[in-house]
């Protein structure tokens, strides 16, 4: 596997070696040990996996306080185009994003540290999302921001107009107001 470190402190973009052939493929997902000398020495302990179709856009999501979810995420099924915004209040990328196509094609994975907003839109007639999370969910800690924030500059390559939001996320504050 190739671990990509990204331009904000934390985010890890993971490429394995798929191997094809006339059957199929097969490639390693995780693996704790690699993972580990690679930086990233999280125990996950919840798998989660959405089904969205085209123009979906899903989050910003967040778990707060001592329930901050570390995520290890990627597409099973179509494309998305995944975000990761930075909350971490001394971060010198406090309140940036990074956002990196993820591809079932390719198979790359993103490790998103504790301390990051989560979201993605769907790029392809549908995508199947799988990732996990080294905290369990807990409702009471759940925090989002809206995906179209100003302040956030995010293009979530959805045509104007065509965002499909969930009336929950709909309602998740701006940035300027999470504050």
């Amino acid at each position: 596997m190739d671990f990509i470190k990204k331009h904000i402190s934390g985010i890890i973009e993971i490429k394995p070696k798929v191997f094809r052939d006339g059957r199929g493929y097969f490639f390693e997902s995780y693996n704790y040990k690699e993972f580990k000398q690679n930086g990233i020495p999280n125990i996950f302990v919840q798998d989660n996996e959405s089904y969205s179709i085209k123009n979906t856009i899903r989050g910003l999501h967040y778990q707060k306080d001592d329930f901050a979810q570390a995520k290890l995420v990627r597409v099973v099924r179509g494309t998305v185009l995944d975000v990761a915004v930075d909350l971490r209040p001394d971060s010198p990328t406090y309140g940036q994003h990074i956002a990196v196509e993820l591809c079932a094609d390719t198979q790359n994975m993103l490790f998103i540290p504790r301390g990051f907003a989560h979201g993605f839109s769907v790029l392809s007639g549908e995508a199947v999302f799988f990732y996990k999370c080294d905290t369990f969910y807990h409702p009471e800690s759940e925090g989002g921001i809206r995906y179209d924030s100003k302040a956030l500059g995010i293009n979530w390559r959805v045509p104007k107009g065509k965002a499909m939001i969930s009336p929950k996320d709909l309602q998740l504050p701006y940035f300027d107001k999470i504050h």
